[in-house]
């Protein structure tokens, strides 16, 4: 009997000493945020001014006849690919002529046209994996991530 209740008082001195532990908590009063001022709003895009897009493109070309040709959506990224039917190449790091129709693909659906006669600047930069996509389709560029959709102004069409 002596051992039962010996070891009873065992465990219950047992599970009290372990079951009051504490663990410290810091109050938040004494909390620094050392990154306070690179904090972003994160619903934010990020959109490159024109000058910067323009200086990282491969291929800059002014354009009002642009149209969606193919897309897909679902599974994994969703992929467009758009035509450019005419334009004006303003620049080009590799080609210095392009014939037309000629097709780029975008990981987003960009708003090209806000009316038929508006021409806007399409950046690209070379196709960076979907090989497959780019031998069928004979695509070698796509739309630069975080360029701006720029209207021409009706001085330069």
């Amino acid at each position: 009997m002596k051992k039962i209740t010996f070891y009873t008082w065992l465990a219950f001195l047992l599970f009290s000493v372990l079951s009051c532990e504490k663990e410290y908590q810091r109050p938040r009063k004494y909390e620094v945020d050392l990154f306070k001022n690179e904090k972003k709003d994160s619903n934010q895009a990020y959109v490159m001014s024109e000058d910067e897009a323009y200086g990282i493109s491969d291929m800059v070309v002014a354009s009002s006849d642009i149209s969606v040709i193919d897309s897909s959506s679902g599974r994994g990224k969703a992929i467009y690919i758009y035509s450019i039917n005419s334009g004006d190449l303003l620049f080009s790091k590799r080609d210095s002529v392009i014939s037309y129709p000629y097709r780029f693909l975008s990981n987003q659906r960009l708003n090209l046209k806000k009316d038929k006669n508006d021409s806007v600047y399409v950046f690209l930069e070379k196709l960076k994996g979907y090989k497959s996509i780019a031998e069928v389709k004979q695509i070698k560029y796509q739309w630069l991530k975080g360029a701006p959709v720029y209207l021409l102004d009706n001085e330069k069409k």
